[in-house]
């Protein structure tokens, strides 16, 4: 489905292609580059190669136990969201999180349209009740957006992370029920 930005841009949220491993490659690497709210530094993206990236993708295709969607904004990939299902049996009522948008791309509400686009397909999910993530404690924006989908904090890593400039910050999980069996 086609959607209008404020900034007059047009966003497509859908599922990806190997066609598209490049281009995920490269936002990715460019992610790390602007942004300290993501666990891999600019350095650790930079190992990954093409061949990596279409596998990660091909995970996603092969496997309907998770999701990747990425947001297309003017043909450009801006945008990316995973569900993954717990491993094992014991944890198959779960899905983690994982959300990234390209840095001239926030404050739009991708973030915002990635997260219902992936909560619906939760919704259809056979197995997945509760999807929950960590997030910087200092990501204060995020945080919000997650609060605004009835996210809860339910526990704290404090110095979980320690950032590129030597700082420590603390990792945040956050989780929310989806579905009662």
């Amino acid at each position: 489905m086609q959607q209008f930005l404020p900034n007059g841009s047009t966003l497509i949220i859908r599922r990806p292609t190997l066609e598209d491993a490049p281009a995920l490659l490269e936002i990715f690497r460019q992610m790390t580059r602007e942004s300290d709210f993501l666990l891999y530094t600019h350095a650790e993206a930079m190992k990954f190669g093409l061949r990596d990236e279409e596998d990660f993708i091909r995970q996603y295709l092969l496997q309907p136990r998770h999701l990747l969607l990425l947001a297309e904004a003017n043909g450009q990939i801006v945008g990316s969201i995973t569900i993954n299902q717990g491993r094992q049996q014991k944890q198959a009522h779960l899905g983690e999180l994982g959300i990234a948008v390209l840095r001239d791309w926030w404050n739009m509400g991708i973030g915002r349209r990635l997260m219902t686009a992936a909560l619906r397909w939760v919704e259809e999910h056979a197995e997945i009740e509760i999807v929950h993530f960590s997030v910087f404690a200092n990501n204060e924006k995020a945080i919000q957006l997650y609060r605004n989908f009835g996210f809860l904090e339910c526990g704290r890593m404090p110095q979980g992370v320690k950032g590129t400039d030597g700082q420590f910050i603390d990792l945040i999980t956050m989780s929310k029920r989806i579905k009662n069996f």
